[in-house]
């Protein structure tokens, strides 16, 4: 197949993806293009299959030269891919068998904002802190990135700040509306996420978003800059919010744990730990835990009791806290989400159903 004909072939699949309103593309050699919608992975067998020259060229197709010798000398690569000025995609290109697999996430253009998202409203709050640490938690493909992308646009909509994002690669691209937006991309704008994030420190930023906390001195960096006047937004893959608390004390050494206990408990504001289930009636809606930092939160954190923060969270909504399990049954009662979906995602599968027995009034404003 000719260059011609392998780029018609991935110009019209990454049209594919975004008009069946696909999350991800998946080419890999022995297979059919591949679309995840809503979860799960839809085979396009209107396609050939496709082959190692295929995937090779394809790879060819969307990496500059530049690109393909980091790809042949690292064995993967990420990066985004403008397609057309109207959608963006997060891709990965990597060997594996000694072929080239290809998986491209979309990345729409348009920001929705949280109440698009169907995150409960209790999350805004977090856009008027000044200085702090927010963290958006869950698995790969469950919408972090987006939730952080509205927080940042509301932000943008509403305050006179700088805002520095520092991305691996940069998804979301913001049209400065109040504020002053400055997009650093690893590996294009800078070397790493902990050099980019100190000269944050340098570059009169009000509200920094860090893609992804990878390592410890990424970690310990946005510490400091949530200490020093900084709003700081960011990631990990953690599952709840004593989980997040954990992993991120347990990436530093023992003698400085306590330490950082008391750093944490100082400076973070909250965190959110999302999952995205199948709705019913097509799509998919986010399933949260909110934790929001009160005095009970601060005093388990410093002292190293992060697995009583559940029974807080359980007990915290008239502080705009909700647990996983809570969220479920709300979905649950209205019909959104099937029980099997419920029950495959719940932290407690005996309370939730203690709560659908019970027939709680729990209430999450629309």
């Amino acid at each position: 197949m000719t260059t011609a004909n392998i780029g018609e072939r991935v110009k019209n699949l990454l049209r594919l993806s975004a008009q069946q309103d696909a999350s991800d593309l998946h080419l890999a050699v022995g297979r059919y293009p591949t679309l995840r919608i809503d979860g799960k992975l839809i085979p396009l067998s209107q396609e050939s299959i496709l082959l190692a020259d295929d995937t090779k060229a394809m790879g060819d197709f969307l990496m500059d030269e530049g690109r393909k010798e980091q790809f042949i000398s690292e064995g993967q690569i990420d990066f985004a891919y403008n397609f057309e000025d109207r959608v963006r995609f997060r891709t990965n290109v990597f060997f594996q068998q000694g072929h080239v697999g290809i998986v491209m996430r979309v990345i729409n253009n348009q920001i929705r904002s949280l109440q698009e998202l169907n995150v409960p409203p209790s999350i805004y709050e977090f856009a008027n802190f000044s200085q702090g640490l927010f963290l958006v938690t869950g698995p790969v493909g469950h919408g972090k990135s987006t939730t952080l992308a509205a927080l940042i646009e509301q932000i943008n909509k509403t305050k006179e700040h700088h805002i520095v994002t520092i991305e691996d690669p940069v998804e979301y691209l913001y049209t400065p509306d109040r504020c002053i937006i400055n997009q650093r991309e690893v590996g294009e704008d800078t070397h790493d996420f902990p050099t980019a994030l100190r000269a944050a420190l340098r570059e009169d930023a009000n509200v920094i978003l860090i893609g992804e906390m990878r390592d410890l001195e990424t970690i310990s960096t946005a510490i400091t800059a949530a200490e020093t006047g900084h709003l700081i937004f960011a990631t990990l893959h953690t599952n709840d919010s004593a989980q997040t608390i954990d992993r991120i004390v347990d990436t530093f050494p023992s003698h400085q744990q306590n330490q950082v206990r008391s750093q944490l408990a100082n400076v973070l504001l909250g965190v959110l730990s999302q999952r995205l289930l199948p709705r019913t009636d097509g799509g998919r809606v986010p399933v949260v835990e909110i934790m929001i930092k009160n005095h009970a939160v601060e005093n388990l954190i410093r002292e190293d009791k992060s697995y009583q923060i559940d029974t807080v969270i359980d007990t915290g909504q008239k502080d705009g806290m909700i647990s996983l399990d809570k969220s479920l049954s709300i979905l649950l009662k209205k019909g959104i989400i099937t029980l099997d979906s419920a029950m495959t995602y719940a932290k407690n599968r005996e309370y939730l159903r203690m709560l659908m027995g019970r027939g709680d009034d729990i209430q999450i404003e629309d």
